[in-house]
């Protein structure tokens, strides 16, 4: 432990921090460890992600909705597996510009989640930091035994599918740094989006029910589900013009003269966390009832066939596409 703000980090942890654990597992934050009881029958599951200042959110983001974001990106993976996450650890390396209200905003933003997604803080670390500012979490949750839903399960004949709305996030930071030119309401919309992503974690009983292969929809929709076509050795086929926009997607796409290369862009600009998975054709029925059950948008984007890789098709022709998504360095 640095030998820098000492009495600033265990002032954070007793007063923000720790009313934040779980009763009994996080043992009030004053321990070294979180004891977890084991649960038959279930497997435990756990999903890593960090945030980085000025690389997944911008310097002058408040830091409530980065705390939301910092979670909400986790459940999204654990959501597009199956999963039902109960707890986390928490690692925050605050830079200076991290004082107490901001340190106190990151804290209210962690319990306005908590109560939504019915998850706790079990435990992790604080330090400070020159700069940026990063956290990380790592959540865990409950699996039925055998049944985590993995990318290498999708057969030539499943269909494609993907939740909600892709592109947003792709918009969402442009709105952000005030590089679009649209309503404010729609602005504010996909600001909020970039801030804190939805994650569908109403979804994830059918998708560990129904889904051959699932994963969540953070590096660009084209280049995600390349990554369900390498893992299950198949080929799969995107129709482009399918891919789901919300209505500020929608406004934006009207004041673009090229509409092909503006669904390029939204398909694969990354930051959706949505779940993009395959499943039976045979299923589309049951699952379209599913989802309008919780309120949730479905779109069937495209198909798994015999081969490699993904053919991208925009109203029936080929797309040879610059980039799929994002790539991490």
């Amino acid at each position: 432990m640095p030998a820098v703000d000492v009495s600033g980090e265990f002032e954070t942890i007793a007063k923000l921090l720790a009313p934040l654990a779980h009763p009994e597992w996080g043992r009030g934050l004053v321990d070294d460890v979180a004891v977890v009881p084991s649960r038959p029958g279930h497997d435990l599951v756990l999903t890593n992600d960090a945030l980085v200042e000025g690389v997944h959110f911008l310097p002058d983001d408040p830091l409530d909705t980065v705390a939301q974001k910092v979670l909400r990106v986790n459940l999204s993976d654990l959501a597009s597996k199956g999963v039902e996450p109960f707890g986390y650890l928490l690692a925050c390396h605050w830079s200076p510009r991290c004082g107490w209200p901001e340190r106190q905003a990151f804290a209210e933003g962690l319990a306005r989640d908590q109560k939504a997604f019915g998850i706790h803080l079990l435990g992790g670390d604080t330090v400070v930091t020159p700069g940026p500012a990063s956290f990380s979490v790592t959540l865990m949750g409950w699996a039925k035994a055998g049944r985590v839903v993995s990318r290498s399960g999708a057969r030539p004949g499943d269909a494609v599918f993907v939740t909600g709305r892709i592109g947003d996030g792709f918009l969402g930071l442009r709105a952000a740094q005030g590089a679009l030119t649209l309503a404010p309401e729609r602005i504010a919309a996909l600001t909020d989006h970039y801030r804190r992503p939805m994650p569908q974690t109403a979804f994830a009983e059918v998708i560990r029910d129904m889904a051959t292969a699932s994963l969540d929809v953070s590096d660009g929709l084209i280049a995600d589900i390349g990554h369900i076509a390498e893992a299950s050795g198949v080929g799969i086929e995107i129709d482009l013009e399918r891919t789901p926009v919300s209505l500020a997607g929608q406004a934006w796409l009207e004041t673009r003269v090229d509409r092909q290369a503006a669904f390029e862009q939204l398909a694969t600009g990354g930051d959706d966390y949505e779940i993009a998975f395959t499943a039976a054709a045979s299923d589309e029925a049951a699952l379209r009832r599913e989802a309008e059950r919780r309120h949730i948008r479905l779109t069937r984007v495209g198909q798994v066939v015999a081969g490699s890789g993904v053919e991208v098709r925009f109203e029936g022709r080929p797309v040879a596409l610059a980039r799929a998504g994002w790539t991490h360095g």
